[in-house]
């Protein structure tokens, strides 16, 4: 896997040689994290019936932005951590487990926001079954996801 050894010698091998670049990557990430994860856990609230005195339409955008910033710094600050050790990592099953999860959340959040019910619900402003379930969904796939990054460590 030449892609795997690349990454490991830059930008793993900088990560690596610095006392502050491993600890700044951490923190981007885990605050891409906290970015994603407050973005989409108000909108599933919101999709759940919590906030209904605020109306789905304006809230649903700039949430779905966020979630999809925090998503790409997320992946990004991700990728640079993944670099510092990749055979550690892929042999590692909870972050194979994280990968999956991480892969779920983001199609589970694809599949919603082009789907008529998603439409429906943003011209309407109340929300039906699929979205509650897919809501749901979301929120399990996602805090379960966090679980499984925060066991990476300790397997």
């Amino acid at each position: 896997m030449e892609w795997i050894e690349a990454l490991a010698a830059w930008p793993g091998a900088a990560l690596r040689r610095s006392a502050i670049a491993y600890p700044l990557a951490n923190a981007a990430h885990i605050l891409s994290i906290g970015v994603l994860l407050g973005a989409i856990v108000t909108l599933d609230l919101r999709l759940l019936g919590v906030f209904r005195g605020v109306p789905l339409p304006h809230l649903a955008g700039p949430l779905a932005r966020m979630a999809g910033w925090g998503l790409g710094f997320a992946l990004l600050t991700g990728l640079l951590l993944f670099s510092v050790s990749p055979g550690a990592y892929l042999g590692n099953a909870a972050f194979q487990i994280k990968l999956a999860l991480v892969l779920a959340g983001t199609l589970n959040a694809l599949a919603l926001h082009r789907g008529a019910p998603w439409r429906r619900a943003l011209a309407e402003g109340e929300t039906g079954a699929a979205l509650r379930v897919a809501a749901l969904l979301s929120l399990l796939v996602w805090t379960l996801a966090v679980l499984a990054g925060r066991w990476i460590g300790f397997l």
